[in-house]
């Protein structure tokens, strides 16, 4: 691809002169323009105010002339800098030829595209390029209102790449690619990965986020959703962090998909399970609507495809008048005509009450390809606080409900169980009373659930090393208590399930 230009957008880097990018990292890398470098140069606060596309601490923490801080003005904050700095730092005549850097008056040269330093989590030193002013998907209002600009990681980027199961694949696809976030983390676990999207822009930026980063390029195609693949193409991971803003219209290409209410998360999700290879995990970020009259779970347990387990989960929800005043503030409404901002808000709430719409739900949907005959479809509501990343924590979700569907009461009592690591018990009650009110298990690790047992519950998770099977565990409590132990293994097979379905126990093979 040659430079890549808009009317209203500045033409991008080429994205063919792959050595023109190994050498700008090259460079990069030299000056220790990583995201541990700006961290020791920043400082965190400073640091943490750049990811809010906040500048003003990060400019006045680079008033002096190191490679580091030339660098970071030029391409975080895009200040035009002196040609004489740059020239010991950067392969600076390759950056002009191409399109990396371009003349800004005088001696000055100033950056075509914003370059992020990215650390991968095996410590990776990437960079995720995207349009100038857009480096942190849209917060605070993004840089340009074109329809075609092109962001780079915000919190959903993140939350997606961090929830996506890590095992080595043949196949992976990335929808909705953007500036290549996905993408260039599937590429390391993956043979190959393909990059879709509607937006041309973004499918060259995400070939320059990947050359910069010095992975192998993926496979671009430009389309909607699954259009742009053959018939018979399936891959052993999808990933998509797709437009799913519900929105009166499509208006910004990054993030309203041009479908009605939140009909683009639903055709993706259903239309993903024919896409999949058997096992193959397909995990998207999304919007869904609470409308009156519907229960919003049984609304997304009819969006999971045919052959494929799921697990759904809500982790914030919004009404309508605080979910338009959030994309409103997205594209920098508010800071513009405030009867356009009134009349966009206006339209909004026309396009929410037409639907019925109360509230709007945002959360994480995994499918797994099982050709189950009978699927298991988890849909939850977990608004607190849980540790990334979860990749592993969503493989063994899908792996313990594999246990649970093979295994029926009789067998499941034959089975050793381990507790999970760091799970803690507490007990609740009035001071001085003799039994607590409840008992709770609490996890502090992975989805940090927290959940209630009766004290029969307790004492069996707390026997569970691994070492005696579950009947002949319960058999001793009820020695222990003085109870049936036939009535005590018919009762307590449903408290088990739970536990297991929640990551408290770990089957033992």
């Amino acid at each position: 691809m040659e430079g890549v230009s808009d009317a209203s957008l500045p033409p991008l880097p080429s994205s063919d002169r792959t050595d023109a990018a190994a050498r700008l990292r090259e460079a990069l890398l030299g000056a220790s323009f990583t995201a541990d470098g700006l961290l020791d140069l920043l400082g965190a606060p400073a640091y943490a105010a750049l990811a809010r596309s906040e500048t003003v601490p990060a400019l006045r923490a680079t008033r002096g002339d190191s490679p580091l801080e030339l660098l970071v003005r030029l391409f975080l904050l895009q200040q035009p800098v002196q040609r004489t700095g740059l020239d010991g730092v950067l392969p600076v005549d390759v950056c002009l030829e191409s399109g990396w850097l371009r003349s800004a008056g005088g001696d000055a040269l100033a950056a075509t595209v914003d370059v992020r330093p990215y650390g991968g989590s095996d410590g990776e030193d990437w960079f995720v390029v995207s349009d100038l002013g857009c480096a942190v998907g849209g917060a605070g209002g993004i840089g340009s209102r074109d329809p075609g600009v092109v962001l780079g990681v915000g919190g959903a980027s993140t939350t997606l790449a961090g929830i996506t199961v890590r095992t080595p694949v043949g196949s992976a696809l990335d929808v909705g690619t953007g500036s290549g976030i996905q993408a260039l983390h599937a590429a390391r676990h993956a043979t190959r990965v393909t990059a879709t999207d509607v937006n041309p822009r973004a499918l060259h930026i995400t070939a320059l986020t990947l050359a910069l980063s010095g992975v192998p390029a993926a496979d671009v195609r430009e389309g909607s959703l699954f259009t742009p693949l053959r018939d018979d193409e399936t891959y052993d991971l999808i990933v998509s962090n797709p437009p799913f803003v519900i929105s009166p219209g499509a208006r910004l290409t990054y993030r309203d998909g041009g479908m009605g209410g939140d009909d683009l998360c639903r055709t993706l999700v259903q239309q993903a399970g024919a896409r999949l290879n058997p096992g193959g995990y397909a995990q998207f970020l999304a919007n869904w609507q609470h409308v009156a009259g519907e229960d919003w779970q049984d609304r997304l347990r009819s969006w999971v495809p045919r052959g494929c387990d799921a697990w759904i989960v809500q982790r914030e929800v919004q009404d309508v008048t605080q979910y338009a005043e959030l994309w409103l503030r997205d594209a920098g409404d508010h800071r513009g005509d405030e009867a356009e901002y009134r009349a966009r808000y206006d339209a909004w709430l026309d396009e929410f009450e037409a639907r019925k719409v109360r509230a709007v739900g945002f959360g994480w949907i995994t499918l797994r390809r099982s050709d189950a005959a009978v699927p298991s479809v988890t849909v939850e509501e977990w608004p607190h606080p849980v540790e990334q990343p979860l990749g592993d924590t969503v493989r063994a979700h899908f792996e313990r409900l594999d246990h649970l569907r093979a295994h029926d009461d009789a067998a499941l009592l034959e089975t050793c169980f381990a507790l999970a690591d760091e799970v803690v018990q507490e007990q609740v009650g009035l001071p001085g009373a003799e039994d607590p009110e409840h008992v709770v298990l609490r996890q502090n690790r992975g989805m940090r659930r927290a959940t209630k047992v009766d004290t029969i519950g307790a004492g069996f998770a707390g026997v569970c090393d691994g070492s005696m099977s579950a009947g002949r565990i319960l058999d001793a409590i009820a020695q222990l208590l003085g109870e049936d132990p036939v009535l005590l293994r018919d009762r307590t097979p449903a408290q088990i399930r739970l536990l297991v379905e929640q990551g408290f126990l770990n089957p033992v093979d």
